[in-house]
């Protein structure tokens, strides 16, 4: 193991000795000093790794009790490659947590956006697809259009437990299998749902925004397949 590694060369070696070890869902994972010493990094990077791990739901951590695991790490196939594995399965768990709060959000945001609240989903959508059409990182612009879309609704709460959900999986994984445009064919989709959105069509935003979630799993699913 080497020493100093990044965030994502600290979860695969993390990966790598729970399945060495052959822990299963229910087992406690090693003392922290032990592990750190075993991969050859500081506890505070594999803290960083673990508490990632919590918010995502793949372990459980007890104050003076340990570090349980509570998701299986292997992945469904030991022919794909297990931090691959892992890593999906964590991208799609948040999806699923996601799905009914961001589809919800934009059925709330068609129904009851102020007029002020629909110019600034119009503006964002727009600011998106120049990003994206300038062929750039288009991650932040997209980021800033769903904010909106959440701050439309008039409810906080969606804006900040959706962001708290995105930032588990990023404080673990910058991008999702190192590939930051994971999901960009679904940008277009984002100029109908601004539409929905702003024209009151709740029911057609819904539709859109599971569209756009289902084909972000699927790419995920699509990068795991390509690994077998």
């Amino acid at each position: 193991m080497k020493a100093g590694g990044s965030g994502r060369d600290v979860v695969e070696d993390l990966v790598a000795l729970i399945v060495e070890a052959g822990l299963e869902p229910g087992d406690r994972l090693p003392p922290e000093v032990k592990i750190a010493e075993t991969l050859g990094v500081s506890r505070a990077k594999l803290r960083e790794a673990l508490t990632g791990w919590s918010r995502m739901g793949i372990v459980r951590r007890n104050r003076g009790g340990g570090t349980i695991l509570t998701a299986p790490v292997a992945g469904r196939t030991m022919a794909i490659p297990l931090a691959v594995s892992v890593e999906a399965e964590s991208l799609l768990r948040t999806l699923a947590v996601r799905r009914p709060l961001e589809i919800e959000a934009v059925r709330i945001a068609a129904l009851e956006a102020t007029p002020t609240a629909r110019d600034r989903v119009t503006a964002r959508m727009l600011d998106l697809m120049a990003v994206w059409e300038a062929g750039e990182d288009w991650r932040a612009a997209d980021a800033l259009f769903h904010a909106a879309i959440h701050d439309a609704t008039g409810n906080p709460l969606f804006g900040q437990l959706i962001v708290q959900l995105q930032r588990a999986f990023n404080e673990v994984y910058e991008a999702p299998f190192g590939m930051p445009q994971l999901g960009a064919e679904t940008i277009p989709l984002h100029r109908d749902l601004a539409g929905a959105v702003t024209g009151g069509d709740a029911e057609a935003g819904a539709r859109l925004m599971a569209e756009i979630l289902d084909e972000t799993a699927a790419a995920a699913r699509a990068v795991v397949e390509a690994s077998a």
